[in-house]
């Protein structure tokens, strides 16, 4: 793993405090004038890698870990009454906002800077607008002395704690990005509704929420050592989330420039917005070749709809289109490791040429529908009528053979056959390069020595979570989800329910290790979709509930290892 990223260290930022300690004189001047020069604490608080960050490359997750996240630890509360209301309050906007783009032809994800920035205004609006605690425990000991404090001003203790610190905005912000993580299992339920006229119980939802939910952080609870507690584990994509918090709560930001800009990009693009989400939405993507060649027809105008069409979903490649919607440019990608993008350009190239090749070649007679389309089709290219053919989400095999087998699309099948190669490419690949280092990470973590200077300063000042409440997690979402299966029409054994698990936990290791170490996910929902097929035929209700069941084991585990990750970063 490479990422060339350039790091200056924070001359205010980058004392680290891990316990009270006593400084002489020559130290205190040192440490208040800026000077790098306190040795007795080295050790814990890490202040000499933090001294030798200056122009550091950062290549690995080591470098990452000495060099960009610092040791510092105020030793705040964390879950107080104001930041549970606010991580409540933001959980339920992700949580509405992640569902209404879960059914929109693209998809769009808030990222964690953002929630960041919201909680941050939030909550220190909160901690100046309402009555402050320690103040009034000020006045009235100024009066009183010693002694017992009030209950009106214990009450406004609890209520208003005093300054919005970084581990409460810490808990808000990581609280309300997992709360989008179970959304994609209500796409089951849509199609249980929508393409099977199937109606769906309460307790269907609610259980299988939960147990689908819960069994993939149980899982992550047992892979800490990997996933969580490993110097390499670095989380790319989480960083820059990591960074905000610090800099918002460890620089004067009252005047900053850079907070400032903000206000006036996020005022002008809510007020831009407007025109491509409801005015004009042809500005979501403008293709320069397509309106040069309006005047096409035939089959010229359908080879440059497919090569530089991408205005609507499934359109075409979408080559040299430009985007004018927000909504679609993200500083995502900028976080992860230059290695991983440069793979990411030439995979895409070779989609295109793929895909072109596959289409204008007739491969698997391609011609006959359209260039692209992810939908079940007839040999006309027309949709295939689902509902038909599986009346009450089951197998009229009838009616199968009078409608006949439905088509993919040549690209579609590419892609399904890309995707279904690349779970094999990324077990072998942690296998071969990284499997020494695994077996080593857990016989370290049994002796209690941790490379991760991260985990090393939590492990002496914090309780770590027992495994034991992990194991309890995945026997309570294992039990719960046996109950839906048993007693709720869903079409799936409880055989299949169990083999389902049984992937999940298979796979999610490597993926934790790929993402944690790469910021970049394999998409495995597509080997789970296969294997029910396999194992059910002629039950797609069935075959969704084991794709959801056995697919969110693994991205749940991935999310709540990089919640953990950034729990260590945030201490």
């Amino acid at each position: 793993m490479a990422s060339t990223i350039a790091v200056s260290s924070e001359k205010d930022s980058d004392l680290s405090v891990s316990e009270p300690v006593t400084l002489d004189e020559k130290t205190a001047v040192n440490v208040l004038s800026g000077e790098k020069d306190v040795k007795a604490d080295e050790e814990d608080t890490g202040l000499e890698s933090d001294r030798n960050s200056d122009n550091v490359v950062i290549i690995t997750g080591a470098d990452a870990s000495a060099h960009l996240i610092p040791l510092r630890d105020d030793f705040d509360n964390v879950l107080t009454f104001r930041s549970i209301i606010i991580a409540s309050g933001l959980a339920c906007f992700q949580a509405v906002m992640n569902q209404i783009y879960q059914f929109k032809p693209t998809l769009i994800t808030i990222q964690g800077t953002f929630i960041v920035l919201i909680s941050y205004f939030v909550g220190n609006a909160w901690a100046k607008l309402l009555p402050r605690g320690e103040k009034f425990e000020t006045r009235w000991r100024a009066k009183n002395g010693q002694g017992k404090l009030p209950k009106w001003i214990l009450f406004l203790k609890f209520i208003n704690s005093g300054p919005w610190s970084l581990k409460e905005h810490s808990i808000a912000a990581i609280t309300a990005t997992s709360a989008s993580n179970v959304s994609s299992v209500s796409q089951v339920w849509a199609a249980q509704d929508l393409f099977y006229d199937i109606p769906i119980s309460a307790a269907t939802v609610i259980l299988s929420t939960i147990s689908i939910g819960l069994f993939g952080y149980g899982l992550c609870g047992i892979m800490r050592p990997i996933a969580v507690w490993h110097t390499e584990a670095v989380y790319w994509s989480t960083l820059p989330t990591v960074k905000t918090l610090q800099g918002l709560h460890w620089q004067q930001v009252k005047n900053s420039k850079p907070l400032r800009y903000f206000w006036y990009a996020f005022a002008g693009m809510s007020v831009y917005e407007i025109f491509p989400a409801y005015i004009f939405p042809w500005l979501n993507s403008i293709s320069i070749p397509c309106l040069a060649a309006q005047k096409a027809t035939g089959s010229t105008a359908e080879v440059l709809t497919n090569l530089f069409g991408g205005a609507t979903n499934n359109e075409g490649l979408g080559l040299f289109s430009i985007s004018l919607d927000w909504q679609y440019l993200t500083s995502f990608q900028t976080s992860l490791p230059l290695k991983l993008q440069l793979h990411q350009m030439v995979g895409l190239g070779a989609c295109f040429v793929a895909m072109l090749g596959i289409y204008y070649g007739n491969g698997w007679n391609s011609r006959s529908l359209p260039f692209m389309s992810t939908r079940l089709l007839n040999a006309n290219g027309t949709a295939y009528p689902v509902s038909t053919v599986f009346p009450g989400g089951v197998l009229d095999e009838a009616a199968l053979l009078e409608q006949g087998l439905p088509k993919l699309t040549g690209t579609f099948a590419f892609a399904m056959f890309m995707a279904n190669a690349a779970i094999g490419a990324l077990i072998v690949h942690c296998i071969l390069f990284w499997g020494s280092d695994i077996k080593r990470a857990y016989k370290s973590a049994r002796e209690g020595r941790f490379d991760d200077r991260h985990h090393d300063h939590m492990a002496k000042h914090y309780k770590e979570t027992p495994w034991w409440w992990y194991i309890i997690v995945l026997v309570g979402s294992f039990i719960l989800g046996l109950i839906v299966v048993l007693k709720e029409n869903i079409t799936l054994p409880v055989w299949a329910y169990i083999v389902s698990l049984v992937v999940g936990i298979i796979i999610a290791p490597f993926s934790v290790i790929l993402y944690s170490r790469y910021g970049n996910g394999i998409a495995t929902n597509n080997i789970s979709k296969m294997l029910a097929g396999l194992m059910l035929p002629g039950r797609p209700i069935g075959n969704m509930y084991f794709a959801a069941w056995s697919h969110n084991v693994i991205t749940n585990a991935v999310n709540l290892s990089n919640d953990l990750k950034m729990g260590e970063y945030r201490k």
